[in-house]
């Protein structure tokens, strides 16, 4: 069975109704949205050299225009409670030229392997 931890990660997010995509937005960006970009996609526990399970990491950047500090806290609440496991938050910065506050929160996810 394939698994996406794209797929997982917008629909854990979807009730908090901030637009998602990934890789870039497409569009003219709104006041604030979420671009997903895939890290790495790794066999983990090797038994008599097949894979038992999948790593799938994937950094959420999250762009606002005002303060994104209580957005930070819901979705790294709505993660958890998804069984994403968060190694990684930290601000990256304001944007000038855009007027947006940049927020990363990186997130991984196991998925066994059936046979």
């Amino acid at each position: 069975m394939l698994h996406s931890i794209l797929k997982d990660i917008s629909e854990a997010l979807e009730p908090l109704g901030i637009p998602i995509e990934t890789g870039v937005f497409s569009e003219k960006p709104p006041e604030e949205y979420l671009v997903l970009v895939p890290m790495s996609d790794i066999f983990e526990h090797y038994a008599d050299d097949l894979p038992g399970a999948e790593l799938q990491e994937v950094r959420l950047s999250l762009f606002s225009k005002s303060n994104y500090q209580k957005r930070k806290g819901e979705i790294s609440k709505a993660l958890l409670e998804a069984d994403f496991t968060i190694t990684d938050r930290r601000y990256l910065g304001y944007e000038e030229d855009t007027g947006f506050h940049h927020f990363a929160i990186d997130v991984a996810k196991i998925y066994e392997l059936s046979n």
